[in-house]
């Protein structure tokens, strides 16, 4: 059911992305009413949650179904509803909780305004915090009952009174924890703002739940950890690792033994890492504020002693989670980027591969992926990857839950079937061995590269 508008694009932006779906290639693969239906599905797909909250289990500490079982104790808690989760039959670490919505709720007459971007944590489960939080009643209380709105295009007055007139989505119902001179006092208010009573879509709040046995994340982050297939003994690096969640899963999939080595060039996201892996008491991963474009060097002179720059062929298996234009990410009701910026990620993308190839050993795995759904970031990269690197080979990925590339970057149907594409505007489509878990997720993108 579709409550929401389509995602809200920047004109130059919606043609750009229409092109990629409607190229010469998928265009003779496909026919052109089924790309460009395809095409809109995605946008409207993109503004909705997907149908699964996941979550990823820490099997390096205690068995899946001990998780499982602590889990729904858990958030029991939470409601007198019987809390479902189910296993993944294909990905060993993996809970999935069945997401309930769009319901049937009636906005109450007291409105709360948030930014687009707390809607969309609303609408995967979680509260409002008072950070989050753009405008409420004028004499909003503790106690008071709200209804929540987000913010679609960011016009709303940071402290309005008055009701907001401007492009808004319903996104639930809850009652207020603040007072409003608290949200809104010189220094900025932390905490709850408003707990979340009657979300549009019902799904468990993690707050505090087991945050050393599961950890939010979405399906295809998840897959992305065992496509690269770590084993225990290895040196692995996760070049922009940030916040440390696929980091820490190579680390629990190698039994933590071995060494991991993350970087990234934010020094507070740095100190994240090493936090999410001290509480999943992971320690063979070591974490570095670093550049990874210029993590690769041969001159002894500025070789570190225990990080980076590395010297070429460090590494067993290098993992590459690319900076990108996230036009994959879920739910998202609008996009306020301009096609410069968007298109602007290709060339660092090419950086970061040029040095993961130097950084891996022969015979050693390269896993490049990102979160958006363009060809220019993905079978694009891939098809430049192959050409530029002879030594690179495309290798099949274990397991395969998503669909093949996307035609249009003169890649071969061998060569698509090889990858790994989760495209949200096919779920109504069932590949075969494929789960609705694996269909309506967020947009994703895996290769797997051999090197020779």
């Amino acid at each position: 059911m579709s409550v929401f508008p389509r995602v809200s694009l920047r004109p130059e932006v919606y043609e750009h992305l229409r092109h990629v779906f409607l190229n010469q290639e998928l265009l003779a693969a496909v026919g052109r009413a089924e790309a460009e239906r395809r095409f809109q599905g995605l946008l409207l797909v993109l503004s909705h949650p997907p149908g699964f909250t996941c979550v990823r289990a820490s099997t390096h500490l205690a068995p899946l179904e001990e998780v499982r079982r602590r889990l729904a104790q858990e958030l029991q808690q939470q409601t007198t509803v019987a809390v479902e989760i189910l296993l993944h039959p294909r990905v060993p670490d993996v809970l999935l909780l069945p997401v309930i919505g769009p319901r049937s709720l009636v906005p109450l007459r007291s409105e709360v305004v948030v930014g687009a971007q707390c809607g969309s944590a609303v609408l995967r489960g979680a509260n409002v915090f008072a950070p989050g939080i753009v405008a409420t009643p004028k004499f909003m209380k503790p106690g008071d009952a709200v209804s929540v709105f987000s913010d679609v295009d960011g016009r709303c007055t940071r402290g309005c009174t008055k009701p907001f007139q401007g492009n808004k989505v319903f996104v639930g119902n809850g009652v207020s924890e603040m007072h409003r001179a608290t949200i809104f006092a010189q220094e900025p208010a932390k905490g709850l703002g408003v707990r979340m009573t009657e979300p549009l879509y019902q799904s468990p709040s993690f707050d505090g739940v087991l945050p050393d046995l599961v950890f939010l994340q979405n399906l295809p982050s998840v897959v992305v950890g065992h496509v690269l297939g770590p084993r225990p003994g290895e040196r692995v690096l996760d070049m922009c690792a940030a916040p440390g969640g696929k980091t820490c899963h190579l680390a629990g999939l190698m039994k933590n033994q071995g060494e991991v080595l993350a970087l990234d060039r934010i020094r507070n996201k740095v100190e994240l890492i090493r936090q999410n892996a001290a509480a999943l008491k992971l320690t063979c991963v070591r974490a570095f504020c670093f550049n990874s474009t210029q993590a690769v060097t041969s001159d002894p002179a500025l070789l570190a002693t225990d990080g980076p720059p590395f010297p070429p062929s460090s590494f067993d298996r290098v993992l590459l989670d690319a900076p990108c234009s996230g036009l994959g990410q879920r739910p998202s009701m609008t996009v306020g980027w301009t096609l410069k910026e968007i298109t602007s990620y290709s060339p660092l993308q090419r950086k970061l591969l040029h040095a993961a190839v130097q950084l891996l050993r022969p015979g050693g795995v390269l896993v490049y992926s990102t979160c958006t759904v363009t060809l220019a970031e993905n079978e694009e990269q891939v098809a430049w990857a192959l050409q530029t690197y002879p030594c690179l080979s495309l290798v099949p990925q274990e397991p395969h839950v998503g669909g093949p590339g996307l035609p249009g970057a003169g890649l071969t149907p061998d060569q698509l079937k090889l990858l790994q594409r989760f495209s949200p505007e096919l779920s109504h489509v069932a590949p075969p061995l494929s789960t609705e878990a694996d269909r309506d997720t967020i947009g994703f993108f895996i290769a797997k590269f051999l090197k020779n």
